[in-house]
């Protein structure tokens, strides 16, 4: 299986940081007057920042899929591109909790005798703070499971609003990153965009305990790169299950081909649920299917 991943060609790089924006994950940032890829983790490949860059500094490049590895990335890439670069790497990772891969990080600069460039105070405030590395704010990959708080006893007077099961940000299979934490060993729900509207009890009965991404097979561009995403979500981050929530109309058993699509692809097989939802919300079937 391959893997894409951005490359950034430094000696064409202005610096004039117009692919910053277009990086949904963040993994972008320009320092010392060059663009550089701070986060291998958290590139999707997806290229929107190539499209941005007015020199063609920029491209995707196609690698076959290995685990990530942080002592690699640190010494193949951030460690030799300076001290700018690698507190930058050391935030990101900081601010998306990441603290396993932090402190690989941390103790590859110490081996190598390489100082840290944040020191405690400033490293405390950039977990603390919000993402300040570019890209749209509201596709910035958050992990929200710990957050869980247990649902509250209900009784004659308690407002019936039920708590949220949504555990991560974003959800959109366009903007997901594969390979997220929250994805790594999960049960994975891939629901139709209309699902969630058209089920009155979506988190509680589909949501609940799954990671989770949508998508709109007939209205969604880019097939072929859902395709990849859920093949990594299945290989790399070693998917549980996939439950497949779809609408009773007939353009929503795409997603169901998207699946089929990956499996056929992945190393791995994992176990796939079929729902169909009617659209006055209630269930109409529930199956495992062989894909």
């Amino acid at each position: 299986m391959k893997r894409q991943i951005i490359t950034i060609e430094e000696k064409l790089c202005t610096g004039c940081g117009e692919c910053i924006p277009a990086c949904p994950e963040g993994a972008l940032q320009v320092i010392d007057g060059k663009a550089r890829l701070i986060s291998d983790l958290f590139c999707d490949g997806l290229g929107a920042c190539v499209g941005k860059c007015p020199t063609g500094a920029m491209r995707v490049e196609e690698r076959e899929a290995e685990p990530y590895d942080e002592r690699r990335v640190m010494h193949e890439s951030i460690a030799k591109a300076g001290p700018n670069v690698i507190a930058a790497h050391l935030r990101h990772l900081m601010e998306h909790g990441e603290e396993g891969y932090l402190r690989i990080a941390l103790d590859y600069l110490a081996e190598q005798g390489i100082a840290n460039p944040l020191d405690s105070e400033a490293a405390g405030k950039a977990a603390a703070h919000a993402h300040h590395g570019g890209g749209c704010s509201g596709s910035r990959m958050m992990d929200l499971r710990g957050n869980v708080n247990p649902a509250p006893a209900v009784t004659a007077t308690t407002p019936t609003t039920a708590p949220g099961e949504l555990r991560q940000w974003p959800i959109q299979l366009h903007l997901v990153t594969p390979i997220a934490p929250y994805y790594q060993g999960s049960d994975l729900l891939l629901a139709a965009d209309c699902a969630a509207f058209a089920m009155g009890d979506f988190h509680a009965r589909l949501l609940r305990g799954r990671s989770l991404a949508i998508a709109c097979p007939k209205l969604d561009v880019e097939m072929e790169r859902y395709v990849e995403k859920l093949t990594a979500m299945i290989d790399m981050a070693k998917v549980n299950t996939i439950t497949v929530a779809i609408m009773e109309v007939p353009c929503c058993g795409g997603l169901m081909g998207l699946v089929s699509k990956a499996l056929e692809r992945a190393h791995r097989k994992v176990p796939v649920k079929q729902i169909v939802v009617g659209i006055s919300g209630d269930l109409l079937s529930e199956e495992w299917v062989s894909c």
